[in-house]
Parts: structure tokens; C-alpha cells; sequence
């Protein structure tokens, strides 16, 4: 094996057998620790995924659109001609690295803090589990291979959002289960027939069609996409979403919104349009107007929402909003503006779940009306959070800003009245996306401080500032380099575009 393959299986392996190590171990504490330690050594096999043979092909009728910088690929089940195939390229490693960050952040969190509910051995077990089939759905380059890793991450969880999260707890982890089985069922019906039509499962073959007839990838995106709908969410399926990220505890949140959102998002990309190019050029107009939708929506639903949690939950509903009108595009500064704003919308709100739960920590509550005046008690808590809301809101200079501009300039630059239009409204949905989160900081950090605000204490523990640091830090170096996500993605995006738009 090379190096790029072992470093491809410990991506799994080191997180799965932390999980079991974790369940084995009796003493609760330790357990923790030897969790956080196998999701740092996650982060350390991921990150030099990026090195070595980095060999792209331009796609033509022999050869695939995008060869990985590694792949791995073995016998499974001959029988059914399925192998266990995984690979990395630019398009997937920087979702790879930002996932095994984020859990490394949450499983050392877990060292300071436990959510009530149960043990948090048990917790961490589950996050190593999650982490194992979002790492494996994006790097999985066998398609019924992919379904099974995006499965894993149902039932774990739903046990952490049951577990320990808030008072209404399960009945926000039904409906994140129910919906999730929703998009599981049709997303295993997409896998039959593209499967069933092209005779193989490989990602690498399947794309750019494999010669499949145009009926069968209308029927193919259409079930793919609505799948990947539910899961990222877009709109108007995401009602799961609210509730599952007020109840979840904080670390459960941030998994959620940071990274097994873009499971969804990154399957559209990869597998719906990769797969079924016809397809994705027939729905490219419905696509864009339901995104435009879903940012307008989500911010006009931001304005009116009295809870700091369930706000940047809705928030996510725009951000995803951007990331699939850059798809819907299907032009290479789209797809770039979507790539971009996955990672971006997963440090930033990640960073936001982060200080909304050390706020409602602090002060029992979570209603903007029982907080104000908060950088006058806690000053430097009161900046973080103003850093992650104008970040997410887009300032130049600062991660948000390149998804969701290059997503309206891609829009703009396929022209026409229907994406010019919706090229405005998208920039409209933009400045309503400024308006909430600047009344979230007028709320919480301006005034006199309320009495839930006025018993906090200035400090920030050692830890909270372990877990925010490096997101506050990428949030930066994002913002002012955005080639560290794009200059990656740029070769295989190319490749992937020379496919849908032959």
C-alpha cells in the first residue's frame, strides 16, 4: 500500500476503533481523553491527504472526470460486483479535514464540560461514530458504498440529540429521524436505478452519465437531489432543522451544522450532478429559484425568531440557500462559491453554535428578550460573538463573504432575465442576512445588561477558548486567502463542469 492509501483507511479506521476503545474503557474521564486523542490523530491523518500524486484528468469519453490524489480501491462483495473504493481530491479533502477539526474541537470540549443526560464516554463513542460516516461519505467513490456511510450517521445521532439535549429533546430527534429516513429512502432508490441502468456502482465510471438515457437521469437526479435536499436542508424541506439544532446539546450542534449538513451538499454536487448531468442541466432553473426561496425565506424567518439557537439554526437555511444556487449555476465560479461556502458555513457556525451554548450556559436562557448588555459583563465573549455574526453575515475579508458573493456573480454571469433576477434577490437575501445578525448583537451584547446577563462573570475557560481559537483563526485565513479551498478544488471543478456541460 502507499502512503496515500494507509492514510486513506486510518482516516476510518483511527476514529472507529477510538469509538470502541471509548465504549470499552470504564472510567469516564479517561475514556474521554483517549477519544479526543483518536480524533486528533483523525485530523493528523487527513491533513496530509492533500500531498502526493495529485494526477486530475480532463474528462473525455475513456476516461473518468476526476482521477483522485488517492484512492483505494478493493474487492467487497464480488458477487454484486461492489467495491470498497474510497478517494480524496480537491473537492472532498477540504470537507475531510474541516469534519475530523470540528469532532477533534467537540470531543475536547467534552474533556470541560458534559451536557446533562447521560455519560460522556457514551458521548464521545457517538461523535467518533458520526465523524466515521461523514468522513466515509465523502470519501467514498462507490455508490452503494457512499449510501451505507451516509446512513452510519443516522442512529448516533439521533441518540446524541435524544440523549442530551434540552427539554424537548426526543421529539425533535423523531422528527430529525423521520425526515432523515424520508431522504434515506429515496436516496437508496436513486443508487437502484442509476446502479440498475449504467451496471456498476463505481463514482468515478458513473460520471458524466456512463450512458444512461435521459429519462432515466431525469428520474435519477430527481430522486438523488431531493435526498441530499432533506439531509443539507434546503428549503422547503428543512423543518427538521430548527428544532434539532435548539434541542441538541452544544457539541451536537456544531457536528450538525458544521459538517453533516454538507453531507448532503457535497453528495449534490458529486453524485447528483456528477451522475446525471442531464438531469442537473434540466432542473438548473427550479434549483435556482428555490434557493433564492430559501434565502429569503430564512432570513425573513431570522428577523421574527426569539431564540438565539433556533436563529442560527435558521440561518443555515439561507447560508444553504447560496450553496445551492452556486450548484444550480453549474458554471465553474458556482461551483467554487458553493464549495467555498460549505467550508465557510461550517467554521462560522460552528463557532456560532460554540458561543450561543457558552452564552446559554451562563445564563440559563437562550430568549433574546432575557439578554442584553452582555459586553458589559462579559466583554471579550460579547467580541467573539460579534466576530462570528459579522463573519456570517459575509463581511469581506472574512470567510462568508466569497460563497455567497461568487454565488450571486455566477448567477449574474449566466445572464438572462430568470438568473439575473434571481442574482438580485440573492444579493437582496444577503443584506436581510446582515439585518438579523445585527439585531442578534443590538439584543444581546448592547444595553444595560439584564438580570440573566448581569450575573455572568468576564472570564472564558481554558478550554472554551481551545475549542473557539482555531475556528476564529480559519475564519481569517479563509477570508484572506480563499485559495486555500479554492486552489485545491480548481482542477477537479474544471473537470467536473467539462462533464455537465460537454
Amino acid at each position: 500500500m502507499t502512503f496515500g492509501q494507509v492514510l486513506l483507511v486510518a482516516v476510518l479506521a483511527v476514529p472507529a476503533l477510538g469509538a470502541v476503545a471509548v465504549a470499552a474503557i470504564p472510567r469516564d474521564r479517561a475514556a474521554r481523553l483517549v477519544g479526543t486523542v483518536a480524533a486528533a490523530l483523525t485530523l493528523l491523518a487527513a491533513v496530509p491527504l492533500v500531498f502526493g500524486g495529485r494526477g486530475w484528468v480532463t474528462w473525455s469519453a475513456d476516461a473518468p472526470a476526476v482521477r483522485p490524489w488517492h484512492q483505494l480501491d478493493l474487492q467487497w462483495v464480488p458477487g454484486l460486483e461492489l467495491r470498497f473504493h474510497l478517494g480524496v481530491d480537491g473537492i472532498s479533502w477540504p470537507l475531510v479535514v474541516l469534519t475530523a477539526l470540528l469532532t477533534l474541537l467537540c470531543c475536547a470540549y467534552t474533556m470541560w464540560r458534559v451536557p446533562d443526560g447521560g455519560s460522556g464516554r457514551a458521548l464521545v463513542a457517538l461523535l467518533l461514530v458520526v465523524e466515521v460516516g461523514i468522513l466515509g461519505t465523502f470519501l467514498a467513490l462507490d455508490l452503494v458504498l457512499f449510501f451505507l456511510f451516509f446512513e452510519v450517521v443516522l442512529l448516533p445521532m439521533y441518540a446524541i440529540i435524544a440523549g442530551w439535549g434540552g427539554t424537548d429533546r426526543r421529539r425533535a430527534a423523531r422528527k430529525f429521524a423521520l425526515y432523515t429516513l424520508f431522504g434515506s429512502v429515496l436516496l437508496l432508490v436513486g443508487v437502484y436505478v442509476v446502479v440498475a441502468a449504467a451496471g456498476t456502482a463505481d463514482l468515478m465510471t458513473l460520471t458524466g452519465g456512463a450512458g444512461m438515457s435521459r429519462g432515466t437521469q431525469l428520474a435519477a437526479f430527481t430522486l438523488l437531489a431531493v435526498a441530499f435536499a432533506v439531509k443539507s436542508p434546503l428549503w422547503p424541506l428543512h423543518s427538521w432543522l430548527p428544532d434539532a439544532h435548539t434541542q441538541a446539546p452544544t457539541v451536537g450542534s456544531v457536528v450538525l451544522a458544521g459538517v453533516l449538513l454538507k453531507m448532503g451538499t457535497y453528495g449534490l454536487i458529486r453524485v447528483a450532478v456528477g451522475v446525471a448531468p442531464e438531469g442537473a442541466r434540466w432542473a438548473a432553473p427550479a434549483l435556482g429559484v428555490l434557493a433564492v426561496a430559501a434565502i429569503l425565506v430564512g432570513s425573513l424567518v431570522c428577523l421574527a425568531q426569539s431564540d438565539v439557537k433556533r436563529l442560527i439554526a435558521y440561518s443555515s437555511v439561507g447560508h444553504m440557500g447560496f450553496v445551492l444556487l452556486g450548484v444550480a449555476t453549474l458554471t465553474t465560479t458556482g461551483i467554487q462559491a458553493a464549495l467555498i461556502g460549505n467550508v465557510a458555513h461550517g467554521v462560522i457556525t460552528g463557532l456560532l453554535f460554540f458561543l450561543a451554548g457558552a452564552v446559554k450556559d451562563r445564563t440559563g436562557t437562550g430568549a433574546l428578550a432575557e439578554l442584553s448588555g452582555l459586553r458589559e459583563t462579559a466583554p471579550r465573549l460579547a467580541g467573539l460573538l460579534a466576530f462570528a455574526a459579522i463573519a456570517s453575515l459575509g463581511l469581506p475579508g472574512l470567510a462568508g463573504f466569497w460563497g455567497e458573493a461568487f454565488a450571486v456573480i455566477a448567477a449574474v454571469q449566466v445572464g438572462g432575465p430568470l438568473w439575473t433576477t434571481l442574482g438580485v434577490l440573492a444579493a437582496v437575501g444577503g443584506a436581510l442576512t446582515a439585518a438579523y445578525f445585527l439585531r442578534l448583537l443590538r439584543q444581546v451584547t448592547h444595553n444595560r445588561p439584564s438580570p440573566a446577563v448581569g450575573q455572568v462573570g468576564p472570564g472564558l475557560a481554558g478550554a472554551e477558548l481551545t475549542a473557539w481559537v482555531p475556528l476564529v483563526l480559519l475564519a481569517l485565513a479563509i477570508g484572506l486567502a480563499p485559495a486555500l479551498v479554492l486552489g485545491v478544488a480548481e482542477t477537479p471543478v474544471d473537470a467536473l463542469i467539462g462533464v455537465v456541460l460537454p
